[in-house]
């Protein structure tokens, strides 16, 4: 790397230097803007102006978010408060910052993401506006930046605006730039960095035979010089060791000004498969571009051979083999008193949890998550929808249309070469049907194809006849059923789903949403009575019960391409009064803080995992109301002993996952035992109850 003029290396070792490209060749340069940063949550009329007062605002850090403290406001039920408020409207950013142009060089201002629309102005010049919350965007600050001190001004606001998506929501919408900001630089010809966010390559799996795979690519390259520009393309696969599998080369012209496609062709002999979660394996796309036998960019990008497609049956198929999809929802990263402020390790945390229960795939709600979750994804083998934030109203205008278009582009150009990702979402729960619904799909899916026609698309269906002609503009189209919480019983999901599948035998059908409510402090074993969804007393036994039903009446249906339970988390939604608490969508599977998981997760691991397992269900019922009570293990294994205060062991058989023993507890304090042997090594898993005569 060339010596930096002592400025800019000052400000870059101030704030962290990072490289844009992987391994030797390093062209573009990375540099985080983190520090320094002036805030206020309030709109600051002049704030873009370099002179303007901004003593009195406080110093922050980004990523930043001004609700963090607003995850836990909720209403309060018993001030007659539906639901709860809190900020939604415009804040400032401002940051003082160092620069020392080069000849040749460009500079790009780089957001992973800001909510709801951000106004960013440089030395007082606006440079750009973005619409949309949850994708990453750039701008070419190159002409407005000045030699010496400049000052960056970033105006947000996370208000609702019948110009962009989303409208409505069961979850919070935090503000702020809650994602990471960066001042990028390359040379002045460059993989376009303006292709809607994305790296500005597109690779993807053409040809897929036992003995070899045919690799196609799309380079996006970018000659911003006053005249055309020659160069020289060559991309190479590199396997996960680093070696090259496969090398492609190519040359053109470039006009000035221009950004010109080089479509190139990759043969890549006995290639080893992303075959999800039996073996995620992981090749890198690298492009070097050239001028004159000079390096003057790279790009690098992940790489799984891999193809996904439906059958005539509805199936999904993985290289072209059924491949069924289960697993959960994921609403956006967040953990309490942060928002969506979080950590790579909080984030490997949660993919990790879900990888343990079994998984082979997750529903990304309602909106695109952070690069993390999708990289993650890729390197475990879990399958992904993900989906524009499309939730409940719709604007009919021109404009909110044309927004929708374009965060579906930002999320395709952004996430087209993850493996993991296995199809396009075009919206969810839509309340009404008619011309400007069914137009608005109709655009969506139409963008996604053309961009994207290797993948297919899909639609989460709620509230309006199962056949509306909203559910019909997707190539999949899947279900939001909550039979057994908000209406009728949990075992109606089958023939609900046998039904429907009779009525539309060609059409792929699966299940996007099912759950129910859950309190770890809440515990009532055996439930008297079946809850309120919206009530107070949310007992965790329902929650297992409710998902023992519906998991033993789904995996019946192979006519269901996907089932996801909602959700894999507790999350914020100021909505929610419910539960032990507002402003909490209880029906996680595991607690906010990660802290806990229910028992329903066991459940689902016990059917999925293929790692041995133990867990004693009902584990925080603390104190026993009954002598006489069942003791509930879930299993993998054939069978489990247990043993009550350290008497013998009984062999219990696991039936369907499930171990059942039933017991009469002493008076005072009860300690249940139980254990698997598993290839000469022992699982063990242990509760304690209290059981008392007397209050």
């Amino acid at each position: 790397m060339k010596a930096r003029p002592f400025r800019l290396l000052r400000a870059c070792l101030a704030l962290g230097l990072a490289v844009w490209a992987f391994g030797a060749a390093q062209a573009a340069e990375v540099t985080p803007l983190r520090d320094g940063w002036r805030f206020v949550r309030a709109d600051a009329p002049g704030a873009e102006v370099p002179a303007f007062d901004d003593s009195g605002w406080a110093t922050v850090s980004t990523p930043h978010t001004y609700n963090a403290a607003d995850s836990g406001i909720g209403g309060a039920k018993a001030r007659g408060e539906p639901e709860g408020v809190y900020y939604r409207g415009p804040a400032w950013y401002r940051l003082s910052l160092d620069h020392a142009p080069r000849a040749g060089r460009r500079y790009f201002l780089q957001f992973d993401g800001a909510a709801l629309k951000a106004e960013v102005f440089l030395n007082g010049r606006r440079v750009g506006a973005h619409e949309g919350g949850y994708a990453a965007f750039r701008y070419d600050v190159t002409s407005a930046l000045e030699p010496g001190r400049n000052l960056l001004a970033v105006r947000v606001d996370n208000a609702r605006n019948t110009r962009f998506a989303p409208l409505n929501g069961d979850f919070n919408v935090f503000g702020g730039l809650y994602r990471a900001v960066k001042l990028v630089e390359t040379s002045d010809v460059h993989v376009d960095l303006v292709d809607w966010g994305g790296p500005g390559v597109y690779a993807r799996t053409q040809a897929l035979a036992a003995d070899r795979a045919t690799i196609g690519v799309k380079v996006l390259v970018r000659n911003d010089r006053g005249a055309a520009a020659s160069v020289q393309v060559v991309t190479r696969i590199l396997d996960a060791d680093g070696a090259v599998a496969g090398e492609a080369k190519g040359a053109a012209s470039v006009a000035a000004g221009q950004t010109r496609p080089i479509e190139q062709t990759l043969v890549l002999k006995k290639p080893r498969l992303w075959e999800g979660r039996r073996s995620p394996y992981l090749y890198r796309l690298r492009t070097e571009v050239r001028v004159q036998g000079n390096l003057v960019d790279t790009a690098e990008v992940p790489l799984g051979v891999r193809t996904v497609s439906l059958d005539g049956k509805g199936r999904f198929l993985l290289n072209g083999k059924p491949y069924a999809l289960y697993g959960a929802n994921i609403q956006l990263p967040t953990r309490f008193g942060k928002g969506p402020v979080v950590s790579d390790a909080e984030i490997d945390e949660d993919m990790r949890i879900m990888a343990e229960m079994g998984v082979t795939a997750l529903r990304l709600a309602h909106m695109q998550h952070p690069q993390r979750v999708y990289d993650q994804a890729d390197r475990l083998g879990i399958l992904l929808t993900t989906e524009v934030p499309l939730i409940d109203d719709l604007d009919p205008s021109d404009a909110f249309r044309d927004n929708l278009v374009q965060q579906m582009r930002e999320l395709i150009a952004q996430n087209v070469n993850h493996p993991s990702v296995a199809l396009w979402g075009i919206g969810n729960e839509l309340r009404t049907s008619g011309e400007p619904a069914n137009r608005l799909l109709a655009a969506l899916q139409s963008t996604a194809k053309a961009m994207d026609p290797t993948r297919p698309t899909t639609y989460a269906h709620c509230c309006l006849k199962d056949d509306d002609p909203i559910a019909q503009h997707s190539d999949t189209v899947s279900y939001n059923r909550y039979f057994g919480w908000y209406w009728t019983e949990a075992r109606d999901i089958g023939p609900w789903a046998d039904d429907l599948h009779a009525r539309l035998p060609k059409r792929p059908i699966g299940v996007s949403e099912y759950g129910a409510g859950a309190s770890i402090l809440h515990q009532e074993d055996p439930v008297l009575r079946r809850p309120v969804a919206d009530g107070y007393w949310h007992p965790e036994q329902w929650q297992t019960a409710f998902h023992e039903t519906h998991w033993r009446e789904l995996r019946q249906r192979p006519f269901l391409w996907s089932t996801f339970i909602w959700v894999g988390f507790d999350f914020p939604s100021f909505k929610r009064n419910e539960g032990d608490r507002p402003a909490i969508n209880d029906k996680g599977l595991v607690t906010e803080d990660r802290l806990t998981r229910k028992d329903a997760y066991y459940w689902y691991q016990a059917n999925w995992s293929e790692v041995p397992m133990l867990h004693l269900a009902s584990r925080r019922d603390l104190v026993k109301r009954t002598k006489h009570v069942k003791v509930k293990a879930y299993s993998n294994q054939p069978s489990v002993r247990l043993r009550l205060n350290g008497g013998d062991w009984t062999t219990v058989p696991v039936q369907d996952h499930v171990a059942l023993w039933e017991i009469d507890l002493a008076e005072g304090e009860n300690l249940v035992e139980a254990e698997v042997e598993v290839g000469g090594k022992t699982l063990t898993d242990s509760v304690r109850w209290t059981y008392g005569t007397k209050p």
